[in-house]
């Protein structure tokens, strides 16, 4: 393709999609001005599906939202100040959603790249608000989002133990995470998706790049999914501690994982019973649960112990892999290692990550900004400061962990700047908090949280 200049830029095109139900293939055509088109493919594994009227035509809404958020990837390139969209029109409530979704999941994106991005992205307006969706009749059944790490395999057993039939769901092609689907001894969907090739080379010629709200793209890519394959529920597994993102002086809050809050769950499942189909449901399984307490319920079992990984290094598009499920010194290794630690033995946790994490006094800056100490909080998809620094203090106090390095370094240089009444285990361990969960299986799930 031609040179690529990101400042000369004007106009970004949501060109045109389209869903084949005989292949389950949907395109998603972008462009910048009058350059070259750009097509992403998602593949939807099951055709041919025979889609009646109305099933037909919340495909097609479906379809557009999916065109809609997954341009976030393009738009970033270049973030030009006007938005075009050439062959369908939306109404406001659509355009103040995706406006939502690109304004607040780029936000770690802005803040990385120096851009302020607040009132850019405007979509045209250029339809009627329509009909309220009407109820599609799909049949009671969870696509349920599996992303190798400990959150979706709680969900997944919790789901399994409340007698809802369930197929493990995941999108790319990731080794590991076909793994962990496998382990479930769950019907499997494995969503294929091909980003554009164009924009790997508008990378290389100096494009924009940085952090998307992946959960976004992907929620939208499974709702296609569930009303392809007509299922009434979309499942994810994003806890409570999604919604609290990085303090940052002098910027404010910079969320990484915005997209797993519950300000997109919220606003986006929502939008997908009012306006795609109103017996589709979205929702997150772990909302009312901190990341300790989701840790709690994994270590209860160790049936995964040898198959999941939440390390990203695992999962990058590009760029090298660990040899091993863990690096052991990205953020997610070094949170994880800390919220497991305190609901089981340490034989089993080292043996897990093959070392001690909190032995080596060379990963106390890592562990400093999970506990917000001189700090903030990573950008990555951890848990709050607090329940680092609630772990660490638990650590302190026990026999087995007290001398090693950094848990050692907490109690004699961390915790006492800090109040005791902060420290305390208990309380991030409450479930509480809203959410979009069905309130039948909710009350079956419940106790068994809290237990």
């Amino acid at each position: 393709m031609t040179a690529f200049d990101k400042d000369q830029v004007t106009r970004f095109r949501f060109v045109r999609c389209d869903f084949a139900a005989d292949t389950g293939v949907a395109q998603l055509v972008y462009a910048f001005d009058d350059g070259p088109e750009m097509t992403e493919t998602v593949t939807v594994p099951g055709a041919p599906f025979h889609l009646d009227g109305a099933r037909a035509a919340a495909v097609q809404r479906a379809l557009r939202l999916l065109h809609l958020i997954a341009g976030v990837s393009y738009y970033k390139a270049a973030v030009p100040a006007q938005v075009a969209i050439d062959s369908y029109a939306i109404d406001a409530a659509t355009a103040a959603l995706v406006e939502t979704v690109y304004l607040n999941g780029l936000g770690e994106f802005a803040y990385r790249n120096g851009l302020n991005l607040r009132g850019r992205f405007r979509l045209p307006v250029e339809a009627q608000a329509e009909p309220a969706a009407q109820p599609l009749g799909l049949r009671e059944h969870a696509l349920v989002a599996i992303g190798g790490g400990k959150d979706s395999l709680v969900s997944i057993e919790a789901l399994r133990h409340a007698g809802v039939a369930a197929t493990v769901t995941w999108i790319g092609g990731s080794q590991l995470i076909r793994a962990c689907a496998e382990r479930t001894g769950l019907p499997m969907l494995n969503i294929g998706r091909t980003l554009a090739p164009e924009l790997f080379e508008l990378n290389r010629q100096g494009a924009w790049n940085g952090h998307i709200p992946v959960t976004a793209v992907n929620s939208a890519i499974m709702v296609l999914a569930a009303l392809a394959q007509g299922v009434d529920q979309v499942v994810f597994s994003n806890e409570r501690s999604a919604s609290y993102g990085s303090q940052i002086a002098g910027t404010g809050e910079v969320n990484h994982q915005w997209s797993k809050g519950w300000a997109f769950e919220k606003a986006f499942g929502e939008h997908v019973q009012r306006h795609v189909a109103a017996d589709l449901h979205y929702y997150s399984l772990l909302r009312p649960l901190s990341e300790l307490a989701v840790a709690r319920q994994f270590a209860r079992t160790d049936y995964y112990d040898a198959h999941f990984s939440s390390c990203n290094r695992n999962f990058h598009i590009l760029g090298e892999r660990p040899v091993n499920r863990w690096c052991g010194v990205c953020p997610k290794c070094h949170f994880v290692f800390l919220a497991l630690a305190p609901f089981m033995p340490k034989t089993r946790l080292v043996r897990i990550f093959g070392r001690n994490l909190l032995d080596d006094g060379e990963q106390a800056g890592g562990f400093d900004a999970l506990l917000e100490f001189q700090d903030h909080k990573p950008f990555e998809c951890v848990g709050e400061g607090r329940e680092s620094r609630a772990a660490m203090a638990t650590l302190a106090a026990r026999p087995e962990w007290k001398e090693d390095v950094l848990v050692k370094r907490f109690a004699s240089v961390i915790q006492p700047t800090l109040a005791a009444d902060e420290l305390k285990l208990e309380p991030q361990l409450v479930i509480d908090g809203e959410h979009r969960i069905p309130a039948a299986l909710w009350e079956r799930l419940r106790a068994d949280f809290a237990a």
